[in-house]
């Protein structure tokens, strides 16, 4: 078996990697199946090397080109999972860039998969983003995409490419809309959404960190472990469960950032919480208000996918996965 990652030497992306690899058996529809090949596509090297893994190539590309495409995803692929785009503020401030990757990008994995005319398993990031302006207070299955940023647009578009290939047969798609991924190792990225890893990562190593958004801003929270999970599950979900909508809201949890910094201080006590200081930024402050907060993700929980039990559960697994164990007190 044959699975390329796009995006693939990135925070989630490399995670995804790694527990492919450790699962080994996938079972696709027809029957459990050995993971032959994991090609890891993205524009640069990771910053964390791969363990070596005869299984494993990285290979650096441009996702919007269809010869450097054609070469990764050929026609023994069974899966493509596409992560590969330019984060919510960064779409915003370069109109051309995220349409060139986000839906660019996205038309091209589509085309190079039809082309093999074998019908592969493509599972796309899609984003909450779909959602805002005059939403319900609630997020339903059946709320219209109503988006408010150009990186929503790209996204919604892109999930209907990918129902529309699905329909015709060109490719057997899913598309998962995640809430905002926490806490994220690293250093902060242009997503408008980074703050709320910044608040957690960064006082639990000993720095301080500002908050751009109000404390009693909420948000739809998941971790990397149950996003990682969610991307498996939805590839080896049968073409039949998802019906004539391939795309999905994922079960999260809603906290405030107040919520978020108390269970840091629960966790770790206050003298690393009173490491976050309260500096507006209004441009932030916008996009981030006009993402929904509360989502019912029935037909998620239905398809068997899982939420985080608590912000605590969450904060636990970064110390665990990122900090060895240990925190800066």
């Amino acid at each position: 078996m044959k699975i390329v990652i796009t995006g693939g030497t990135g925070f989630v992306g490399r995670r995804l990697a790694l527990k492919l690899l450790e699962k080994n058996d996938l079972d696709f529809g027809g029957g459990q199946g050995a993971l032959d090949n994991l090609v890891a596509f993205d524009m640069g090297e990771p910053d964390v090397p791969f363990p070596a893994d005869p299984r494993l190539e990285t290979v650096t590309g441009d996702v919007t080109d269809p010869d450097q495409l054609r070469a990764v995803i050929t026609p023994d692929t069974d899966a493509v999972f596409h992560l590969a785009a330019v984060v919510s503020a960064g779409a915003e401030a370069d109109f051309d860039l995220g349409m060139r990757v986000n839906l660019g990008g996205t038309r091209a994995v589509l085309d190079v998969c039809r082309e093999l005319g074998t019908h592969p398993r493509v599972v796309f990031a899609s984003s909450v983003a779909v959602f805002g302006g005059l939403v319900p207070d609630v997020i339903q299955d059946d709320t219209h995409l109503t988006p408010q940023t150009s990186y929503g647009i790209q996204k919604a578009v892109s999930e209907l490419l990918i129902n529309d290939f699905s329909r015709k047969g060109f490719v057997d798609g899913r598309a998962l809309r995640l809430p905002t991924v926490v806490v994220r190792p690293g250093k902060p990225n242009r997503a408008a959404s980074t703050f709320a890893s910044s608040i957690i990562r960064e006082p639990l190593q000993g720095s301080r960190v500002d908050c751009p958004v109000a404390e009693d801003q909420a948000m739809w929270l998941l971790s990397p472990r149950r996003v990682v999970d969610a991307f498996i599950r939805a590839a080896e979900l049968p073409a039949a469960a998802w019906g004539p909508s391939r795309a999905v809201s994922i079960p999260g949890i809603t906290h405030s950032v107040r919520e978020m910094i108390d269970a840091l201080t629960g966790i770790a006590g206050s003298t690393v919480s009173d490491r976050i200081d309260f500096t507006p930024d209004p441009a932030i402050q916008a996009i981030v208000s006009g993402w929904p907060m509360h989502f019912a993700a029935n037909r998620g929980r239905d398809l068997g996918f899982e939420a985080d039990e608590s912000v605590e559960e969450i904060i636990q697994g970064f110390i665990e996965d990122e900090l060895g164990g240990s925190f800066v007190s």
